[in-house]
């Protein structure tokens, strides 16, 4: 049985993946479908003032807050090795790690780059404004499915 601190880091794993996974649930279902909806140079201004507010203490704690925890608990799985959640606590590891701090790094991060580059009512946002929501929603769900799957297992693990 999971107890202790040890408890304690895998309750904080939980609402940590749990706060990201519903964040990112956020703009799969309805932020990005707003945006989306509005003409190419309005949703480009908008997304890049989205993308330099995201950037603050506030949600970087959670943010990168969660990936330090799972971190830890990966680590901690190994050393303790327990009897019970073992496997879980290892895969909610990996599925928050990889699937979603790792792949905001290599898949929505670069998207948000390269659109802070273009100026919002040129033409080359309006061509690249449809392909930057479809892949950086598409990526966002896998994302959103990687941080929920995380808190579960993780959930699972005290059980």
């Amino acid at each position: 049985m999971i107890d202790g601190p040890f408890f304690v880091l895998v309750v904080l794993g939980i609402l940590g993946t749990g706060l990201v996974a519903g964040v990112f649930c956020g703009f799969s279902t309805f932020v990005m479908r707003g945006l989306a909806a509005l003409p190419p140079a309005q949703g480009v201004a908008a997304t890049n003032a989205i993308n330099g507010a995201a950037v603050r203490p506030a949600f970087m704690a959670v943010f990168t807050g969660s990936a330090v925890l799972s971190a830890l608990i990966g680590v901690v799985t190994f050393v303790v090795w327990p009897d019970d959640g073992r496997m879980e606590l290892l895969l909610g590891s990996v599925l928050h790690l990889f699937g979603s701090f790792g792949l905001t790094l290599v898949a929505n991060v670069p998207r948000n780059d390269r659109l802070a580059r273009l100026t919002a009512g040129a033409p080359e946002a309006a061509v690249y404004w449809p392909a930057y929501v479809r892949e950086w929603t598409l990526w966002n769900h896998v994302r959103t499915v990687a941080s929920a799957a995380a808190a579960l297992v993780y959930v699972l693990a005290l059980t």
